[in-house]
């Protein structure tokens, strides 16, 4: 396909901090896997580019929708040194945009849709993983993707979807047609574009944390889109009691709507005192850090288990932070506690997963809070820095 589009552009210099290391999978002047030591000055430009051409195994994709993530934010928010505030794997300059769902407009002759095991016939209407892992490396084939030691990102490293069009390998898409007795074509998309960061959610919770027992008892710390997933698939799973902490009230409230039981305000009530006394003195039993804030939220956490009578808790870090979080291993110790990282959304089975929990009524539509074009996209980006009233904005014309 002949043609030109736009795309919302990510840049910045390369400006290692001193203490800096080139590691084994950074590229010079180009990519690391420590943003946050390494892209200073990052400005977002609206680029023309040539309407990319999908290789062999490839897919051409229309986006229709694709939704701003707190890592967009993060990547394009600098700190007082200017570095960037990501700590992750970046690559610049680079489209945004990694919560993608569209149709298929056009293939390469060797992809396959994994739906019919057939080749692609144009129009199918998909979702994406964000992450692009090889299977080739020694953690693809031992079956985490997550971990692929040859890893692209897209809209991280890679170009997104923050532009009409962009290229993904067949091996990442997923069938929205679950989805079509329950949306019209435009929410089908929307809810499509939120498949992506439920799946982290799904992976953290489920995946990593190892899931719970109908009955148990959670807490999820951070009301961000994630976090409320977190909270529809906990209950979903059968949780007697889902608190979700989270200072801003709109967002608080969001996560009552999506499963939470409780909300509390952890910058005006006391968070242990509050959580024993929903849960009876017992605390819970999984607990999800998804603020990105562990230096602050992990040892109300960790005082929760200490005084709580529940043994067995699990702590799931999700959220991306370059700051370090104190740990007490006599807590760990005494508590039988434990502390899990959890990091991507692949592999598992976890996409079609959920986008059937979606078709079956968990319905995530519900915590977008604002619709946009692609012009409005970087200034809703710098806005969110401090307008955490908003939860998802997702953009949903690129023309």
């Amino acid at each position: 396909m002949k043609g030109k589009m736009r795309g919302v552009t990510l840049f910045g210099d390369w400006d290692p901090r001193p203490d800096f290391v080139l590691g084994p999978k950074d590229i010079e002047g180009k990519q690391t896997y420590l943003g946050s030591r390494v892209w200073r000055n990052p400005t977002l430009r609206i680029v023309d580019y040539d309407i990319p051409a999908p290789g062999p195994r490839d897919v051409l994709l229309e986006v229709k929708a694709c939704g701003i993530c707190g890592s967009d934010v993060h990547m394009a928010q600098a700190d007082q040194e200017g570095y960037i505030w990501y700590p992750g794997l970046t690559g610049f300059p680079v489209i945004l945009g990694h919560e993608v769902s569209g149709v298929v407009v056009e293939a390469g002759s060797q992809a396959r849709n994994k739906e019919t095991n057939q080749p692609f016939k144009g129009g199918e209407r998909v979702c994406t993983e964000e992450m692009i892992w090889c299977g080739e490396c020694r953690p693809c084939a031992d079956g985490y993707p997550n971990h692929c030691e040859r890893l692209d990102e897209i809209g991280i490293n890679i170009h997104g979807g923050f532009a009409k069009y962009v290229v993904v390998p067949a091996r990442t898409l997923w069938s929205l047609e679950p989805l079509a007795d329950r949306y019209d074509e435009k929410d089908l998309f929307v809810a499509g574009s939120l498949v992506e960061p439920t799946s982290v959610a799904y992976t953290a919770v489920i995946q990593r944390g190892g899931g719970i027992r109908p009955g148990d008892k959670v807490v999820i710390c951070g009301g961000g889109p994630v976090g409320m997933a977190a909270c529809a698939l906990m209950k979903r799973q059968g949780a007697s009691v889902v608190i979700i902490s989270e200072p801003e009230p709109s967002r608080a409230q969001l996560g009552l709507k999506m499963g939470a039981d409780y909300a509390i305000d952890p910058t005006r009530e006391n968070f242990v005192e509050k959580v024993l006394d929903l849960t009876r003195g017992m605390g819970a039993d999984l607990y999800l850090e998804a603020t990105g804030l562990p230096a602050i939220v992990y040892p109300q956490i960790e005082q929760t288990i200490w005084r709580g009578r529940a043994l067995n808790a699990k702590v799931v870090v999700l959220a991306r932070a370059d700051a370090k979080m104190p740990v007490t291993g006599e807590v760990l110790q005494v508590r039988r506690a434990s502390i899990i990282g959890s990091q991507g959304h692949s592999g598992d089975g976890t996409f079609p997963r959920v986008i059937d929990c979606m078709g079956d009524g968990m319905d995530m539509t519900r915590i977008v809070t604002k619709r946009i074009s692609l012009d409005e996209v970087p200034q809703n980006i710098v806005m969110l820095r401090d307008a955490r009233q908003e939860a998802k904005i997702t953009c949903v014309a690129f023309d």
